[in-house]
């Protein structure tokens, strides 16, 4: 073993309610003056793992035996083109083509590892103009989540000297093509103004700002091409504005306003001139209107959470007990009807539906133990089509099974779980298990089949994911169930479906990213885990959420609490990790990335030196350099980061008493 890093201490205390809390590590929130510290880390871990290296080489080549050497999407339509991406033999990132019908052989709009400076990069917005002549798109090569708008002619290949720093996800172009919308950041890493770019211009239209820092902006087109879409939001309220898509330089026409508490989003139902809004105004778990009217009457046991308006047919995707559907809502009055996933514990979605007038929809469904497969549906015959399975070289979906479990929390509420394994891995004690969990922002997170995973599952472990308490599985009265001050439910309900797998698996270890890293710090010491995997975790949440100088603070008070208040200051302080170090000597993975904008680096790097300090046994695996939230993003590169988290998952299991793996 190696000597870990010790963190100077250097005392600050903070005096808030009555209370002091003193922080030895307060220097870190200057990433200059913490860098030394974090090479030092990312030192320590590569020397504590060196020995798993020839089995993290293992489960690299496992896993990259099961991408093929060339994937290519689905291709969709839009306008007189179809579009797809493709990843070569031996590329990180591909190509985003298109093509016209028949045989033309397609040509590469964006070749993406030519933009990767250093191995990174990320695409914010793609967007074909309606006359398909240009791109606009946005590339963010270090990991900050801020990005350049860029614009190509894709009839000459070049891009026009229009560059725009400074810029953040959605966007959308005139009817004309002439001018493009999109958002920018604040110092905040805020998305707060919806600028206009004229193609050619040197100057920026200002559309709208947003001044109330609780709210973010996005900006898109109705698939109709009537309107821009301005809409402005926080956690629980919503504005949205209209603009002419044929007059871009009019004013922004508010909807329905601003009432606090009142969320709605709108869609265009050309067809019949109107506004089909979807909306929690009189129904908690959201009902769809057209004007003042309910398109059709709300169903208790739904949640809805959008529209999408074709010519003569509206889209509603909703959830039902936990299970995704889309109901049809054809616009001659006759009956709707519903398009389900084809299996247990699977997903379905709508994607690359661009034209209104498509009489056909494109879906992609799947599930954790089936790969993704893409379909068309005629709405007016209901007929479904397979366009597309992804390919999965040595992959045999009957060898696997996903199943949807209740587990029941400490108050008797029952749980949903997903359970994933080898059919010939039995659910009888001898198989040892991953558990993983998020529980916040009523998110949703729907099953995709992951090569990662399926190496997991077939080196014996048992994958399940627990659908707790804020998250968004169960609707909206779920989240409210596990946000603010009845976030330690969301804890207590990891654990409780922990307890219910000990008779089923022999080990549990348990993983979780972001605000899932917070609830990995939360319930560290609440339990014996096998280790525990927190990646970019929200661990220091007093601290965070009285900074309204950084990034996801103001705008993430509704969702954890505003520390100012001494009610919310109580309850977040009891749970805080950073504020509550256990007595553990569970193994613990951390992850961070210096340029993370969501969760700054301080937060895990201070709680690593604290836990160290308390005795802790914990790894902290730091980007230095280009790195984001969610780690690398090139396809391999990924697959490596991976196969360094499941060795040292499947490392640490295995030394589980009573392990068989």
């Amino acid at each position: 073993m190696t000597q870990p890093p010790i963190a100077p201490r250097i005392p600050v205390v903070h005096r808030l309610h009555g209370i002091e809390r003193i922080d030895d590590y307060d220097w870190m929130r200057d990433p200059e003056a913490a860098r030394e510290t974090l090479l030092a880390e990312r030192r320590h871990y590569a020397a504590e793992t060196a020995h798993l290296a020839p089995f993290q080489q293992v489960l690299t080549a496992k896993m990259a035996g099961r991408t093929p050497e060339t994937e290519s999407s689905v291709s969709w339509r839009h306008g007189a083109f179809v579009y797809y991406t493709q990843i070569e033999t031996g590329r990180e990132f591909g190509d985003f083509f298109r093509k016209r019908d028949g045989s033309d052989p397609g040509s590469v709009l964006l070749n993406l590892d030519e933009l990767a400076a250093a191995g990174y990069v990320e695409l914010g917005v793609r967007e074909v103009s309606p006359c398909g002549r240009f791109l606009a798109y946005s590339v963010d090569t270090s990991g900050d989540e801020v990005y350049e708008l860029r614009f190509r002619d894709l009839d000459t290949g070049d891009d026009l000297p229009d560059r725009v720093p400074g810029t953040y996800y959605t966007g959308a172009w005139s009817a004309d093509s002439s001018s493009f919308f999109y958002t920018v950041v604040d110092d905040c890493y805020r998305p707060y103004e919806v600028r206009r770019h004229v193609l050619g211009g040197t100057e920026e239209a200002v559309v709208l700002t947003e001044p109330d820092r609780r709210f973010e902006v996005t900006v898109e087109a109705t698939r109709s091409g009537a309107y821009v879409l301005i809409t402005a939001a926080n956690r629980d309220t919503t504005e949205v504005w209209l603009v002419p898509a044929a007059t871009p330089e009019a004013e922004p026409r508010s909807v329905r306003g601003r009432r606090p508490r009142v969320e709605y989003r709108v869609d265009h139902d050309a067809t019949n001139d109107r506004l089909i809004i979807t909306t929690d105004d009189g129904w908690a778990e959201f009902r769809v209107l057209a004007g003042d009217d309910d398109l059709i009457a709300p169903n208790e046991g739904e949640r809805v959470y959008k529209t999408d308006c074709f010519a003569g047919y509206i889209v509603i995707t909703l959830r039902r007990g936990g299970e995704p559907l889309l109901r049809v809502v054809p616009l001659d009055g006759t009956g709707p009807w519903e398009i389900h996933p084809e299996t247990t514990a699977g997903r379905i979605e709508l994607v690359h539906n661009h034209d209104y007038d498509a009489t056909e929809i494109l879906i992609e469904t799947g599930s954790y133990s089936e790969p993704t497969r893409w379909s068309t549906v005629n709405l007016a015959t209901r007929e479904r089509e397979v366009r597309k399975t992804a390919e999965t070289p040595g992959y045999d979906p009957a060898d696997y099974v996903s199943e949807r479990h209740w587990a029941p929390a400490q108050d008797g509420v029952l749980i949903p779980v997903t359970v994933v394994r080898r059919r010939d891995v039995p659910l009888d004690g001898t198989a040892p298990c991953l558990l993983y969990g998020y529980g916040a922002y009523e998110a949703v997170f729907d099953f995709v089949w992951d090569a990662p995973l399926s190496v997991f599952l077939d080196e014996g472990g048992v994958f399940a994911h627990a659908h707790i308490r804020g998250g968004g599985e169960l609707g909206r009265a779920w989240w409210q169930a596990g946000r603010l001050a009845a976030k330690p439910a969301t804890f207590s309900d990891h654990v409780a479906v922990a307890s219910w797998l000990e008779d089923k698996v022999s080990a549990i270890a348990t993983r979780g990213l972001s605000a899932g890293g917070l609830l990995m710090g939360a319930v560290y010491g609440m339990r014996p885990w096998s280790a525990v995997i927190a990646e970019v975790p929200y661990v220091d949440v007093v601290t965070t959420m009285l900074d309204d100088t950084i990034p996801l603070t103001v705008n993430e008070w509704e969702e954890w609490g505003d520390p100012r208040k001494p009610a919310d200051f109580a309850y977040m302080l009891a749970y805080s990790p950073y504020d509550n170090i256990p007595k553990t000597d569970t193994p613990l993975l951390v992850t961070g990335a210096v340029n993370d904008p969501r969760v700054l680096v301080r937060e895990p790097a201070k709680w690593v030196a604290k836990l160290r300090a308390h005795g802790a046994n914990v790894l902290f695996r730091v980007e230095v350099e280009e790195g984001g939230h969610s780690g690398p993003t090139g396809r391999y590169a990924h697959l490596a980061y991976e196969a360094e988290i499941y060795a040292f998952v499947l490392d640490a299991l295995r030394a589980s008493p009573g392990a068989r793996v």
